[in-house]
C-alpha cells in the first residue's frame, strides 16, 4: 500500500486501531513482534522500540543486547481476522544497533542489499512464490493432530476437498491485507493445499511470505484446524514445497520472454548463476533435517539440472508467456528465511550475468523414472542437512551475502539441529517432535 509515517499516523487515528504490531524475523525466518499501543507509534518512527537482542535466536549476547525496531510504513496491513473494535494492524520493522545502525542479523536489511546491487546494474528481480501446507484436525484440547482434515487429490473438489472454505477464507484476508494471491487449490496430499502469489518485487515477496504464513495458521487456528508448512510431514505423501519463481527485467522489460535462438543471454546467465551456486545455498533454502526427505520423489528435484515444463527438475522454465514468462525453483521449502533465500538467489544470479555463465544444456528427462545409471555425471543438491551446512559454511559466495558472524550462528544451530535428529532413537518422531509446531 506504500503508506509514508504520517499517512500510518492518520490511519491509525481514523480506523479505531488500538493495537499495532511490530513485525520481524530472526536469522531463521521465525516471524516475532511487539505490540505497542497508538501513542507510542511517533516514538517509533523517529526513534525506534527496544527489544532484547540475547533472547532472540542468532541475535545477541546478554552483555550487549538493545536492539531498536523501526518499522516501515509502507508496509501497513490491517489484520483482518482481529476485532474491527480496536483493531490491529501489522508493519514489518528494520532493526537497528543503538547507534542507528543496520543490525548485521536483520535478514531483511540483506535482501534490500541484493535488490539494490541488482538495480546497480540495472536490473529488477520480481518474484512469485507457490506455497504448500498441510491442514490438520485438532483434538479437544485444540492441539494439533496427525489426522489430515480431508483425504482429497490433486485438484479435488468438494466432498473430497474439504479445505475449499478455508482457503477462501484465506484468500479474502490476504486480499485485505494488501496481497495478491493468484489462485488456489487442493494439492496432491491427504489435507494438502496451495496458494499462489503474483508476482512482486523481492522485498515485498518475502514480507508477504511470512505474512502469509501467519495468516494461514491465524485462520486455520479459527477454523479448529492446524497448519503446518513441514517439509514432509507424511514419508509416503507429497512434501510441501516453496516453488520460487523469478523474472528479470531492465527497462520494465523482462528478459525471460525475450527469445531469438533461445532465452536472452542475460536471463540464460542468470539461471547459470542460480544453478552453479544451487549446492552451497541449499542450507538456507532447505534448512530442516526433514527438508531432505522431499528431495527425489513427488515432483520435488535432486539433480541441479534444468529444462523446459519438466517439473522433476530443479529449475524449468513454466509454458506461460508475456508478462508471465520466467524461471521456477522447485527445491526451496517454506521453511525457509524468504529474505536470506531471495537475496542470495539474486546475488547468485547476478554473478552469473557478471561472470557471462554460459547455461549448460537442458536435461530434458524425467528424472524420477530414469535407471540410476543414467543419472551418472549429474550434479546432486545435498543429500542431508549435514552436507548443506559443510557447503555453505564454506562458501566464499555465501559468505559475501551473509554477515559472516550471522553465518557462523546459523551454521552452527542447524549442526545442533541435524546432531540431535540423527542421535534420536526414532528419527522420524524426533523431527516431528522438533519441527511440526515450529513451522
Amino acid at each position: 500500500m506504500d503508506y509514508t509515517a504520517k499517512e500510518v499516523l492518520q490511519f491509525v487515528k481514523e480506523n479505531d486501531v488500538k493495537f499495532i504490531r511490530l513485525a520481524f524475523c530472526d536469522i531463521f525466518g521465525t516471524l516475532k513482534n511487539v505490540s505497542i499501543m497508538p501513542g507510542e507509534l511517533p516514538r517509533a518512527f523517529s526513534q525506534g522500540i527496544s527489544i532484547d537482542g540475547s533472547a532472540i535466536r542468532g541475535f545477541l549476547s546478554v552483555d550487549r543486547s538493545d536492539l531498536f525496531l523501526i518499522p516501515d510504513p509502507a508496509t501497513l496491513s490491517v489484520l483482518p481476522w482481529r476485532p474491527a473494535h480496536g483493531g490491529v494492524v501489522r508493519m514489518f520493522c528494520d532493526i537497528k544497533n543503538p547507534d542507528g545502525s543496520v543490525f548485521e542479523g536483520d535478514s531483511r536489511a540483506v535482501l534490500k542489499q541484493a535488490a539494490a546491487d541488482a538495480g546497480k546494474m540495472g536490473y529488477t528481480c520480481r518474484i512469485g512464490t507457490e506455497c504448500e501446507f498441510y491442514l490438520f484436525e485438532t483434538d479437544e484440547r485444540q492441539a494439533p493432530t496427525l489426522n489430515p482434515f480431508d483425504h482429497g487429490s490433486y485438484c479435488d473438489v468438494s466432498p473430497l476437498d474439504r479445505g475449499e472454505n478455508v482457503r477462501r477464507e484465506i484468500c479474502l484476508s490476504l486480499e485485505e491485507m494488501g496481497m495478491f494471491p493468484e489462485s488456489s487449490h487442493h494439492e496432491q496430499g491427504p489435507g494438502q493445499n496451495e496458494i499462489d502469489f503474483k508476482y512482486a518485487d523481492a522485498l515485498t515477496a518475502a514480507d508477504n511470505l511470512i505474512a502469509f504464513k501467519s495468516a494461514v495458521k491465524s485462520i486455520a487456528a479459527i477454523n479448529g484446524l492446524y497448519a503446518s508448512f513441514m517439509p514432509k510431514p507424511f514419508l509416503d505423501q507429497s512434501g510441501s514445497g516453496l516453488h520460487v519463481n523469478m523474472s528479470l527485467s531492465r527497462g520494465g522489460i523482462n528478459l525471460f520472454k525475450e527469445r531469438t535462438a533461445g532465452h536472452s543471454a542475460e536471463a540464460e546467465s542468470f539461471m547459470a548463476g542460480v544453478l552453479h551456486r544451487a549446492a552451497e545455498i541449499t542450507a538456507f533454502l532447505n534448512p530442516l533435517t526433514n527438508s531432505y526427505s522431499r528431495f527425489g520423489c513427488f515432483e520435488a528435484p535432486k539433480y541441479i539440472t534444468w529444462s523446459h515444463q519438466n517439473r522433476s527438475q530443479l529449475v524449468r522454465i513454466p509454458a506461460a508467456g508475456g508478462e508471465y514468462t520466467r524461471m521456477e525453483l522447485r527445491s526451496p521449502d517454506a521453511a525457509c528465511n524468504p529474505y536470506y533465500a531471495f537475496a542470495l538467489l539474486i546475488e547468485a544470479g547476478l554473478e552469473g550475468i557478471k561472470a557471462r555463465l554460459p547455461l549448460p544444456a537442458p536435461v530434458d528427462m524425467d528424472l524420477f523414472v530414469l535407471e540410476d545409471g543414467c543419472k551418472n555425471g549429474l550434479a546432486a543438491l545435498p543429500a542431508t542437512l549435514e552436507q548443506a551446512v559443510e557447503l555453505a559454511e564454506h562458501s566464499e559466495f555465501v559468505e559475501r551475502v551473509i554477515p559472516k558472524r550471522v553465518l557462523h550462528r546459523y551454521c552452527k544451530a542447524k549442526r545442533a539441529e541435524y546432531q540431535k535428529i540423527q542421535s534420536a532413537k526414532n528419527r522420524v518422531q524426533a523431527e516431528h517432535d522438533l519441527y511440526f509446531s515450529l513451522v
